[in-house]
């Protein structure tokens, strides 16, 4: 089952990240959320080596724009720090090249 899900897996997408201290908006309580790949624009605005040195400063910038639900800077200010390396890893691991994860085709 798990070769199954790993064939039918966006890799453009992540799997749901499960927060170690959920957000709370409001009433709603925020538990997980996805990253999506970045397009190029997306990362107007941060450099590239703070993104993969997952610099907070740049993480802050890039989360709001590639989360799912979508985050404020405000809030991604008040994540967890395990909560901002765990998603500063998925985003660096985007920028990485088929060849650099390994990946053939």
């Amino acid at each position: 089952m798990d070769q199954a899900k790993t064939e039918t897996r966006n890799p453009n997408v992540t799997d749901p990240i499960e927060l170690d201290e959920p957000l709370k908006r409001g009433e709603q309580t925020i538990d997980s959320i996805t990253l999506r790949k970045p397009k190029s624009g997306e990362l107007r605005g941060v450099s590239l080596a703070d993104v993969l040195q997952m610099q907070t400063d740049a993480l802050i910038t890039l989360i709001p724009r590639l989360s799912s639900p979508s985050l404020t800077a405000a809030e991604v200010r008040q994540m967890d720090p395990a909560d901002l390396v765990q998603c500063g890893g998925e985003i660096a691991g985007f920028l990485l090249t088929k060849r650099a994860k390994g990946v053939t085709e």
